[in-house]
């Protein structure tokens, strides 16, 4: 049996459409109407971010570590008053994702538009090109046939938490580490892998990278659920994902 990985925000916990808004460190002091990848994607502004399994995110090209610092310290000022977002910097660019990780809700919410919006701003004005072709996230998910004690026995030992209102997730509280999501099983499969990593890359790229992997020896297992999730094969049957969120209909 084969299911489709969880998709970001698909599971909003408590009132409809709303969200726990997150301080600098991602605690919940009010509330935000959520919203789904689509509606992310085509909100005017966000042109250089693509959701992935992971939040929105932007990759920023850069000179060097030095001017990826600035880029940071103006995407700081920028964002002031408005939240925080994960900021990763190397001496080739910056990546920034946007995510509300609570307690009751993880997903986008409308206020990450702004945020979009006002990141883009500082990049441009340092003259940092977007490059949203370069982003991915990948999730290693795990097949369970008794998924509570096979997922326990993976918190205690990654040092992970639930994600918020799905017990089949446990997230990095730090952000830093790759997802696990635990797919239940109705029985055995023999002679095929129970630990597989889905690679989650921008919608208008995911058919590339899936053409990119069959060419270089790999089998189709499934497209039923393109543009959304490819399943393949390597050449000795070890499976893998190609995932994409917010892929227009």
């Amino acid at each position: 049996m084969i299911r489709r990985p969880p998709r970001l925000g698909d599971r909003p916990v408590g009132p409809p459409r709303y969200a726990a808004r997150m301080t600098d460190d991602h605690s919940q002091v009010s509330s935000d109407s959520t919203i789904r990848p689509l509606a992310f994607h085509a909100a005017p502004g966000t042109e250089d971010w693509r959701v992935l399994g992971e939040g929105a995110c932007a990759f920023f090209r850069t000179g060097s570590f030095a001017d990826g610092a600035r880029l940071v310290a103006a995407i700081a000022a920028a964002v002031e008053g408005l939240g925080s977002p994960d900021v990763d910097v190397r001496p080739e660019g910056v990546t920034v994702r946007l995510i509300a990780a609570g307690e009751e809700y993880y997903g986008l919410t409308e206020r990450h538009i702004e945020l979009a919006r006002r990141i883009s701003a500082a990049a441009r004005a340092l003259g940092a090109a977007a490059e949203p072709h370069a982003l991915q996230t990948v999730q290693v998910t795990v097949d369970a046939l008794e998924r509570p004690a096979v997922v326990a026995f993976w918190r205690a030992l990654l040092g992970y938490r639930d994600r918020a209102g799905s017990p089949e997730d446990l997230i990095d509280p730090a952000r830093r580490g790759a997802p696990f999501y635990f797919q239940q099983m109705d029985e055995p499969r023999p002679q095929r892998n129970r630990v597989h990593v889905d690679v989650w890359v921008p919608h208008d790229v995911a058919a590339q990278r899936v053409a990119a992997a069959l060419a270089a020896g790999g089998r189709l297992v499934t497209d039923a659920d393109a543009p959304t999730l490819w399943v393949l094969a390597d050449p000795e049957g070890n499976e893998a994902c190609v995932g994409a969120a917010g892929a227009p209909s």
